[in-house]
């Protein structure tokens, strides 16, 4: 069966928050949407048994479905092959979720609200309404550093560009090339939304409050933020190139 909305949450080691995260996502979504809705766990080999968890999940749960990668290799591409999947399963609107509870589903509700005036919509923490908790005054900084030097380098006017809780209209996963995409980490996230403001798409901020996770260890290595800064003043080339190129395709096929 086809549903509009999925929601893609890439896993690693997420034993402990896997199972309530999961149920939680699934229940926010069953008042939003009713039962059209999938979560997407995508699982990159956890040795702690997370994919077994995901498994069982699947078992009980109509709306869960687990695509199990063989190990850990980024961000960025767990979300692409969760893309893929939930593109080829019917998806009209893809969520881009966290496994830790540092996205909180009830903001679900403003994002698929925002959605139905919007290509792409970002829970921001950079916009009124939104915020940080828990975090040290280091990761603030380079948080809020990043997201500033990103806007700068390729002239945006978003603020939380290097968030990670979006959701996307099928119509811009189609139309950015996703299978050129490369970056990891924060500029995966930065990539996907300067992509879409390439090719012309709306882009809406709503305030979130991120919650820093309080079982298991981050995922975010400072190899991920060097490579944010010395990565996306190239995207202002290769994204360009990449959003030209799959227009020119999607012209090609749709002439007479």
């Amino acid at each position: 069966m086809q549903s509009p909305v999925w929601v893609v949450m890439p896993t690693y080691n997420e034993a402990a928050n896997i199972e309530p995260i999961v149920r939680a996502t699934a229940s926010q979504l069953e008042r939003l949407v009713g039962g059209e809705f999938r979560i997407l766990i995508v699982d990159d080999g956890s040795p702690d048994g997370t994919g077994t968890i995901a498994d069982r999940l699947a078992g009980e749960l109509d709306c869960v479905e687990v695509l199990h990668r063989s190990a850990k290799a980024g961000l960025g591409q767990a979300y692409l092959a969760g893309f893929a999947r939930a593109l080829s399963g019917g998806a009209e609107l893809i969520v881009e979720m966290d496994a830790d509870f540092s996205h909180d589903p009830v903001y679900l509700k403003d994002l698929l609200e925002a959605a139905q005036s919007a290509d792409l919509v970002l829970g921001s923490r950079y916009v009124p309404g939104g915020g940080v908790r828990d975090w040290g005054l280091l990761r603030r900084l380079v948080s809020r550093g990043g997201g500033l030097y990103a806007r700068m380098i390729l002239r945006v006017h978003v603020h939380d560009l290097t968030g990670g809780f979006k959701c996307i209209h099928r119509r811009v996963l189609e139309a950015i090339d996703l299978r050129s995409v490369r970056a990891e980490g924060y500029v995966f996230q930065i990539e996907v939304t300067y992509r879409a403001l390439l090719a012309g798409f709306t882009v809406r901020e709503v305030p979130i409050v991120f919650r820093d996770r309080t079982v298991g260890s981050s995922k975010m290595s400072t190899r991920i933020a060097i490579e944010a800064m010395w990565l996306v003043p190239r995207l202002r080339r290769s994204a360009r190139a990449a959003v030209a190129s799959a227009s020119d395709r999607t012209a090609a096929i749709r002439a007479p």
